[in-house]
């Protein structure tokens, strides 16, 4: 059986970590930051974590079977 192709677009997106689970940016940080809320422009700096149970985790696991 062949191998699985990964999706090039989640590759540069997610990075699994250590425990398994999904570490990913927040959108909302590239234009518009004006009207922006200096306390929701904070938030959005921190990184996201997905569960790897989660059902974007399931379709997570699909689109990078080797990572």
């Amino acid at each position: 059986m062949p191998k699985m192709k990964s999706h090039s677009g989640s590759k540069k997106r997610f990075k699994r970590t250590a425990s398994g689970k999904w570490l990913h940016r927040k959108a909302g940080l590239r234009h518009l930051l004006i009207g922006m809320s200096a306390k929701r422009g904070r938030n959005l700096r921190t990184a996201k974590v997905e569960e790897k149970n989660s059902s974007e985790g399931r379709i997570l696991k699909s689109y990078l079977p080797y990572d």
